[in-house]
């Protein structure tokens, strides 16, 4: 397949036509030319007013649900909304049924997204069953495909237990991904501790319930030299504890999902859980310092925490309904929306595509001839208003359906195969 890329603004700070506007030119998956001007008689041409390339980005944290509760996301579906997500890359959340825990799993989900536009990522268990009792078989997962290792939804609570895991991972320089919440600490909480939790009346959560998590698995990567990527991280006090390890040159890395540099707990006060997710949203003063840390460098990349569930889970008295949102597809819009007047697409962009390659290993891509198309195509300019009966995913909890946010993705080019947004 030959694809001619027309006009497009090159984001990509490793290649010598960043910031430029040029034509690509596509054939078989490689990137053969790259000029002011091409002129040529492609399969395909994909044009846009204020087109932009970059490398394909990467949602390092999402749920597709499969194997077990496939009436709220399939890895098909699941795939569709990363791609009209203007995702190539995707972490697979090891919370299916049964976990991710043996490699039989692992190639499982391996064989149900083969051949698809978007790379599927598995991550493996690092306790048996997602249990938090023992450690899982690491290596031979991560012989058979797995690209990381977490417990996902269920941090791990036991520190004997993480200390074990983040030693046994240095023997192949694997990386833990952690989300920090002590389970004593949150235990009972509906939201954010603070003003909003109790003029609703609601149990909170207090801020020490993440902080305490970052603290503990700081010093265990200290003590075993090891790598952690801390995932949701929701905190000011997070964002300061991070900064000043990785300035020590610790194992340290962290993400941040969209929904909590967009939105606080004030979005709480309608009682509707749409906004219920864990780790909750917390106020703007933290908002503001994970913008900064965003800006910094200090928080590394993107993390869609995807989460899809049917209108059963989330149609319900709050105090029972499910956590999460479905927000994949929208994940570029959502924080564009909200930075595009604190933050440079290019810094943006660099979290969404380039750092998540170099923390999981995953190919290098760059925008240069001779490379392979790796290619998310979007605009900064114009919106986008996704109504429910065009979305791609089975996840009814996605509060900005029908929203109209900044910004709009066109597409993806990857895996010799073009994904356009209708």
């Amino acid at each position: 397949m030959q694809v001619h890329i027309r006009k497009a603004r090159v984001i990509d700070t490793q290649s010598d036509y960043h910031d430029k506007v040029v034509d690509l030119l596509v054939e078989e998956g490689v990137i053969t030319k790259i000029a002011a001007t091409i002129k040529t008689s492609a399969d395909a041409v994909v044009e846009a007013k204020d087109l932009c390339v970059s490398p394909g980005w990467v949602d390092v944290f999402a749920d597709y649900r499969e194997p077990g509760t496939e009436h709220k996301e399939t890895i098909a579906t699941g795939l569709a909304a990363a791609a009209a997500g203007g995702f190539t890359d995707v972490l697979l959340a090891p919370n299916t049924q049964p976990a991710l825990s043996s490699k039989s799993s692992i190639q499982y989900v391996l064989s149900r997204a083969a051949g698809n536009a978007v790379n599927l990522h598995p991550i493996g268990t690092a306790t048996r069953n997602a249990e938090g009792k023992e450690l899982a078989e690491m290596m031979d997962m991560r012989m058979h495909g797995a690209m990381a290792f977490s417990d996902g939804w269920k941090p791990i609570q036991n520190p004997g237990l993480m200390l074990k895991a983040l030693e046994y991972i240095t023997a192949f320089h694997g990386t833990m991904i952690e989300i920090p919440m002590d389970a004593a600490l949150s235990a009972g909480g509906l939201m954010n501790e603070g003003p909003v939790s109790t003029a609703l009346g609601m149990a909170g959560i207090p801020a020490i319930a993440e902080t305490m998590m970052v603290y503990r698995d700081i010093e265990l990567v200290r003590y075993t030299n090891s790598r952690l990527h801390l995932t949701g991280i929701t905190t000011a006090a997070s964002v300061a504890m991070i900064k000043k390890a990785k300035a020590e040159g610790l194992g340290i890395t962290c993400s941040v999902t969209p929904y909590h540099l967009a939105l606080t707990d004030e979005a709480l006060r309608g009682y509707s859980s749409a906004y219920k997710v864990m780790p909750p949203l917390r106020a703007e003063s933290d908002r503001k310092a994970l913008i900064a840390g965003l800006k910094d460098g200090t928080i590394d990349c993107i993390a869609s925490h995807h989460a899809p569930h049917e209108w059963d889970a989330k149609a319900k008295e709050y105090e029972y309904s499910s956590d999460g949102m479905a927000i994949q597809e929208l994940a570029y819009n959502i924080m564009w929306d909200s930075l595009k007047n604190s933050c440079s697409i290019d810094r943006l962009v660099t979290a969404m595509s380039l750092i998540p390659r170099d923390i999981f290993g995953l190919p290098e891509r760059s925008i240069t001839k001779g490379s392979e198309a790796s290619l998310t195509l979007f605009t900064t300019s114009g919106t986008t208003t996704l109504q429910a009966n065009k979305k791609q995913s089975m996840g009814v909890n996605n509060p900005f359906l029908g929203k109209t946010l900044q910004g709009s993705v066109i597409g993806i080019l990857n895996n010799n195969k073009l994904h356009i947004n209708n």
